[in-house]
């Protein structure tokens, strides 16, 4: 198999769409998700997490939002309930599908950046919990 860099805007979107396929249908993760994300909005999220991972890997300024604070009212809303066990498989499931697909540089920031976001995306989460 052929391993790809990750050079633009449509490796940016292939990785996301082809990682969130891996979520919706893990048994442990994908409920929290297929719950908060209705069927006829997950397109916009996907361009939403692209323009995510597009700023995170190529600065390009087009992520609008605050992951902290949707995470945290995720986390509300399923009665926190979110544990590190939820961060570690989707960390698990992210670099699966970024060894399956790409190598090279991107490819090792992608992984080094999900390591830290879910680091300090949990870490946060935690000491907002009641």
């Amino acid at each position: 198999m052929i391993m790809n860099q990750i050079t633009n805007r449509e490796d940016v979107y292939f990785l996301v769409s082809t990682f969130y396929n891996k979520i919706k249908k893990d048994e442990f993760i994908g409920p929290i998700f297929l719950s908060a994300i209705p069927p006829n909005d997950w397109e916009n999220h996907l361009e939403k997490l692209t323009d995510f991972w597009e700023t995170n890997l190529f600065f390009a300024q087009k992520y609008k939002g605050n992951p902290m604070q949707v995470h945290q009212k995720l986390d509300a809303e399923n009665n926190f309930k979110i544990t590190q066990k939820y961060f570690g498989k989707w960390l698990a499931l992210w670099i699966s599908t970024l060894d399956e697909h790409f190598t090279g540089e991107k490819a090792k920031k992608a992984k080094e950046s999900a390591r830290n976001i879910s680091f300090l995306l949990f870490l946060k989460m935690f000491k907002n919990k009641p």
